[in-house]
């Protein structure tokens, strides 16, 4: 059996992930490369916007030509994530895919279809906020209540079904 061509010390192994070392800009930008790169690895093409001023951060394309807008969302731990509904249209080309970093875990990836959204529930809400500041918004509750209904999304379940 070949030996590894370099073995890490247990220390870096341990530390290797710590998101919470991360500041928020690095959290985003390490859950779009990640998500880029997934998708990559199951054979599509990746197509990067120079400006994400759409609510699109890249656009991907299958081995059957099938185009996605992707937008990419991240969390550490549980939380609310929120899409404007304004950049973030339920067509059937449409992906959210959310991130979620947990301190000594690789990261979760999971793909939710914009179209998810039309059958509100636990885990995708919609709000509307009628009559006040905030903007109209398609909601994500990540909770341990709601993971069950999470896990329905989980990207290797989902890259199949494209």
């Amino acid at each position: 059996m070949p030996q590894p061509l370099y073995v890490f010390p247990l220390e870096h192994t341990l530390n290797r992930y710590q998101w919470s070392r991360l500041n928020h800009l690095q959290v985003g930008r390490y859950a779009e490369y990640f998500t880029k790169m997934e998708f990559t690895l199951f054979g599509y093409e990746v197509y990067t916007s120079e400006v994400d001023d759409r609510g699109i951060d890249f656009v991907v394309r299958g081995t059957s030509g099938n185009y996605y807008e992707v937008q990419v969302k991240s969390l550490r731990g549980s939380g609310y994530i929120f899409i404007q509904k304004d950049r973030f249209i339920l067509s059937p080309n449409r992906l959210a895919a959310v991130v979620i970093f947990m301190n000594g875990q690789s990261p979760f990836l999971y793909l939710i279809p914009a179209s998810a959204w039309r059958a509100p529930n636990e885990l995708l809400v919609s709000h509307d906020y009628k009559g006040k500041k905030s903007n109209p918004e398609w909601g994500l509750n990540v909770s341990a209540k709601n993971m069950k209904l999470l896990e329905a999304y989980e990207f290797e379940k989902i890259i199949q079904t494209l």
